[in-house]
């Protein structure tokens, strides 16, 4: 599967240079971090996030990490936030393989919110709509493509063992 055509049409009309790497196909990011010998920090993984009121929100946070719910409530200024099912995925990504969406909300009609983390990263990795390829993207190009809300909502690796 090459990458997602929605999102090739964009960064190609924005003239956004990109790099698409190729990995076995694999399923968590840590996985897909490891396959493409990217760091887990400077992988995006996407979280879909639902509003009580039915709508949705796109969360991006490095590949180690959870998305820490109140946090984020605090950031939206929603109260009301639940993990979406991964059920509901195909719906509202038709044209991506379920769990590989890339990180491109307006794509989706969804508003993006990214972990604080990326900003401090030169570059950011992420998957291309499918579980056999990542797209290496400058993060600067990503933040004005996309124009997300910066935000700290996630609970790194370390703090999960100390809270678990």
């Amino acid at each position: 599967m090459a990458i997602n055509e929605r999102l090739k049409g964009l960064l190609d009309q924005q003239k956004v240079e990109y790099e698409t790497l190729p990995h076995r196909e694999v399923f968590t990011a840590q996985e897909v971090a490891a396959t493409s010998h990217v760091p887990g920090r400077q992988l995006a993984k996407v979280v879909v996030v639902r509003e009580n009121g039915g709508g949705y929100l796109m969360v991006v946070l490095p590949a180690a990490c959870r998305v820490d719910l109140p946090a984020l409530k605090t950031v939206t200024g929603k109260r009301k936030l639940s993990l979406a099912p991964e059920g509901e995925f195909a719906r509202l990504f038709p044209d991506c393989d379920a769990g590989a969406m890339p990180p491109f909300g307006r794509l989706y009609d969804m508003p993006v919110y990214v972990d604080a983390c990326f900003p401090r990263a030169k570059d950011i990795f992420f998957q291309a709509g499918n579980h056999q390829e990542v797209v290496r993207l400058a993060y600067a190009d990503y933040e004005r493509l996309v124009g997300p809300t910066v935000g700290e909502f996630c609970l790194h690796e370390r703090e999960k063992s100390i809270s678990a």
